[in-house]
């Protein structure tokens, strides 16, 4: 009997999800009632902060960028930025602040806060939009004519399913992922991917990469010029990459159990078989290090050495500072969340991306649109634009996991995360451990990334780099306006914090992929000569070219 209205409520709550972007009505009532509350059993502070509000005028720097071009400077649209900043400057000051109000609640308040000022921008008129005016203007109307044709031929694509249309020019095995190899493993979760020698030696350890499963894995591997996979190959190491399978309803019971089992695990098996007895470097990006770091530290308990050293590229074993994504994660979100990703078995890609396109409305969804739709114009589509459109879904087991035991609980850091039915500790890890934050980075933000350096008393190496979570790890020798900063911590040394490595760390110019291959190099052994392509003799033949079908499908 119980489970009628159960169905009920899930499907009231998938309705709700759709309609309101993923955001849970209750967690929004809670964090708006709660701020509404204090701020009125506070009268006095109330009118302060609108004398205060009103008394100060607009800043001189506008904190929407799109509205600080000279056009803005003459009326009437100097009128136009000064009302829309001085809202935003009492929008912020009433909302932050606020004694008493759950820090979590402000957050989310001044969230959807920001949500609204950004959405009311003038910037996102065309009335309003001296820019927009001028090509108006310029063009006869022919800007909005092409405009209109660009929102109709996106909004045709997003019913069907399809991606942009420039995609097309960047498809894996083609333009990019052109990286040779192998697939060497394939099971109902992953295919490994082992890459072909460029050298005619190679160091000792190979090197195994795990990426996030929220995105495919050729981030790592796009064009000749930006891919790290082709650099680390051609500067004599062994590379085997994990390329997960994109989920569908029927693996919604698929958790992160399965995840390490069928990919971190399978794959160092896979990897050992052709190369016995060689010690492995672990690399983990984004969500692919918070798995291996889980793995290392279960293989470290259970006297596993198979691991040389452990990379953690923008990836986060402390969730207690977690960013912006920790404004989607309380106990009302999760729940609503998981009776959404119950009902279709997955998070989709698309709900995925909306999450993030909120966290900076601004740059990631208006600017574009008045761009395309209101100035007519197109942004060229580069190789990681288009890697962005190529989203992945993810089970519904897994996602609620991840996001209860580590984000919400974070039971990884406090020792509590169980592997096998034991907890595990980051502490056991010995191994040397090389760690990389970048510093825009709305994700994995480089302080939270950073504490790794709490959790584990190893050798670690920590690099800061300019540029985001995508952007900062595509930063290859050449690529202009990109520096890093370097501290190393030796085993059991006392604790640095964040800002004082900063202060130690000095600036260098370039990319920080030379030292993480030269830190890769100075803790493997000879060179010796490549291994075999897979070992057919261990069940492990090599069954297709790179990059394989799993990144292929949809």
């Amino acid at each position: 009997m119980n489970e009628v209205p159960d169905e009920l409520d899930r499907t009231l709550h998938a309705l709700w999800g759709r309609l309101g972007g993923g955001m849970s009505p209750a967690a929004l009532m809670l964090a708006w009632s709660d701020w509404a509350i204090h701020l009125a059993t506070q009268p006095g502070r109330a009118t302060r902060v609108s004398i205060d509000a009103a008394a100060v005028e607009a800043p001189h720097q506008a904190h929407d960028p799109r509205l600080s071009g000279k056009e803005w400077d003459s009326w009437p649209f100097s009128l136009y930025r000064q009302v829309h900043e001085s809202t935003a400057h009492r929008m912020r000051t009433l909302f932050h602040g606020v004694p008493g109000v759950d820090r979590h609640h402000e957050q989310l308040v001044a969230f959807m806060a920001r949500q609204w000022l950004e959405l009311l921008s003038p910037a996102n008129c065309a009335i309003s939009n001296p820019q927009v005016l001028q090509k108006i203007a310029a063009t006869g109307g022919g800007s909005l004519a092409s405009g209109a044709m660009h929102w109709i031929e996106d909004a045709s694509r997003l019913a069907f399913g399809l991606p942009p249309a420039e995609a097309g020019s960047f498809r894996p095995g083609h333009e990019i992922a052109l990286t040779p190899g192998k697939v060497i493993l394939r099971n109902e979760l992953i295919e490994l991917i082992q890459y072909t020698p460029a050298t005619p030696s190679v160091h000792a350890e190979p090197v195994l990469i795990v990426s996030a499963w929220i995105m495919k894995y050729y981030v790592l591997d796009l064009s000749p010029h930006n891919s790290l996979i082709r650099y680390l190959v051609a500067s004599g190491h062994t590379v085997f990459a994990i390329s997960w399978r994109n989920p569908k309803t029927a693996d919604a019971d698929l958790g992160m159990a399965d995840y390490l089992r069928l990919g971190v695990m399978a794959s160092l098996d896979a990897v050992g078989a052709v190369g016995p007895g060689r010690r492995v470097h672990a690399v983990g990006y984004c969500l692919g290090g918070t798995l291996m770091a889980i793995a290392a530290a279960a293989m470290a308990r259970d006297n596993d050495d198979r691991l040389a050293t452990l990379t953690l590229l923008a990836a986060q074993t402390d969730f207690t500072e977690p960013g912006e994504l920790g404004l989607f994660i309380d106990e009302s979100q999760l729940a609503f969340l998981e009776d959404i990703m119950s009902r279709q078995g997955y998070l989709s890609a698309e709900q995925m991306a909306a999450a993030f396109q909120a966290l900076r409305p601004g740059e990631l969804l208006w600017a574009p649109m008045v761009r395309s739709y209101l100035l007519g114009e197109r942004l060229p589509m580069t190789d990681l634009t288009a890697w962005n459109a190529d989203g992945t879904r993810m089970p519904y087991r897994m996602h609620a996991d991840y996001l209860r035991s580590l984000f919400l609980d974070n039971a990884l850091a406090a020792g509590r995360y169980l592997v096998d039915g034991r907890p595990v500790s980051l502490n056991d890890i010995d191994v040397p451990v090389f760690a990389l934050g970048t510093l825009t980075d709305h994700v994995a933000p480089w302080r939270s990334v950073y504490k790794i350096h709490l959790l584990c008393d190893a050798d670690i190496t920590f690099v800061l780099t300019e540029g985001g979570h995508n952007g900062g790890i595509l930063s290859e020798p050449g690529h202009p306006h990109r520096s890093h900063r370097l501290l190393k911590r030796t085993k059991n040394a006392p604790y640095a914090a964040a800002d004082e490595f900063l202060e130690r760390s000095p600036e260098m110019a370039g990319s920080w992929w030379p030292c993480f291959q030269q830190w890769l190099a100075g803790h493997s052994g000879p060179r010796r000569r490549p291994p075999s392509m897979g070992s057919p003799r261990h069940g492990h033949p090599p069954i297709g070219d790179a990059p394989g079908i799993y990144v292929l499908s949809r």
